[in-house]
């Protein structure tokens, strides 16, 4: 496992400030609720369905704490990912109205922890998250872990008159679906595991994988030119909802391994459909197959590195 290179002080200084701001905004349960000490189970958590989390949620707090909030949240994400992260929350309303506001889902109903003291820690790490929302960032010795981060959408798509109102994830979708068609027969039934999409992401809500998911599908080292471009893309797009500097980095590491490509369940567009991308360290899943492929699901993972473990075992090793 390649450890990753330090940064300077820039976007780890910035995501230091950014939740120290937010702690110094909270008082009382908030900040109880909100603060946690780094080694908490609570951190090493992902939960992209509405149940109880831990942290403090965004609905209670005031108007100066709720502003920190986003702003710690931005440190994280590059701009174009920000703005799908902002419709993914308030679809909550739009899927509440298409319930009968049965379940009372509001676009509040997210949650910000942070672990250990972003000010005087050299391990410290914080997430922001909600239904179809999970960020997780760790910071060890001022470098920045910068995974898992899953986006949904609920619905995938509002149309109106046959054109999208709304479609946040478009990006993840037609990119995936467009390396599919530059494949050739052959390579289509290389790339093609599995005639039945699975009903969620393989790597679901578990902080751990109990059994490595086999690099299954096409290698990237086999592409014609085309497929390998459209292949890079899709990796770039998850990559790039990163902090262009953090993104780069990321794209150095990635690319200097093996890459796979692999798809599950019907191949025509409009049908439930999966795709994942592996390489070293790097996972890439995405899914539409619920409600009929208007319910999709994207995460980008780093099997050895979630959580901050790469940049824990660095730490462990200089310090230990």
């Amino acid at each position: 496992m390649r450890a990753a290179a330090p940064l300077d002080q820039g976007p780890a200084a910035t995501m230091r400030q950014a939740a120290a701001d937010l702690l110094a905004a909270l008082t009382g349960p908030g900040r109880e609720q909100a603060g946690h000490p780094f080694d908490d189970a609570g951190r090493r958590w992902i939960e992209y369905r509405p149940r109880p989390r831990p942290g403090v949620c965004v609905a209670d707090l005031d108007r100066t704490a709720r502003k920190a909030a986003h702003r710690l949240l931005a440190t994280a994400l590059s701009p174009p990912a920000y703005a799908q992260a902002m419709t993914i929350m308030a679809l909550e309303e739009v899927l509440d109205r298409r319930e009968d506001w049965r379940r009372g889902r509001h676009s509040a109903d997210y949650w910000v922890a942070v672990f250990g003291d972003p000010i005087r820690d050299d391990r410290w790490a914080w997430r922001f998250e909600g239904h179809h929302l999970s960020v997780t960032m760790t910071v060890v010795d001022s470098v920045i872990s910068p995974a898992p981060i899953f986006l949904g959408a609920n619905p995938a798509r509002v149309d109106h008159g046959g054109q999208p109102v709304s479609r946040p994830l478009a990006p993840e979708e037609d990119l995936g679906h467009a390396l599919l068609a530059a494949l050739d027969p052959a390579g289509r039934r290389v790339a093609v595991v599995a005639d039945h999409a699975p009903g969620d992401v393989h790597s679901g809500t578990r902080p751990r994988y109990p059994d490595r998911i086999e690099p299954l599908g096409i290698a990237a080292t086999t592409l014609a030119p085309a497929a390998r471009s459209l292949l890079d893309r899709v990796v770039h797009l998850y990559l790039d909802r990163l902090p262009a500097e953090l993104a780069a980095r990321e794209a150095d590491r990635v690319f200097g391994g093996d890459l796979h490509f692999a798809w599950e369940g019907p191949t025509r567009p409009g049908g439930r459909h999966y795709y994942r991308i592996q390489g070293d360290d790097l996972l890439i899943e995405y899914d539409n197959t619920t409600d009929d492929g208007n319910h999709a699901h994207t995460v980008l993972r780093r099997p050895d590195g979630d959580f901050g473990d790469d940049v824990l075992d660095r730490h462990r090793r200089d310090h230990h």
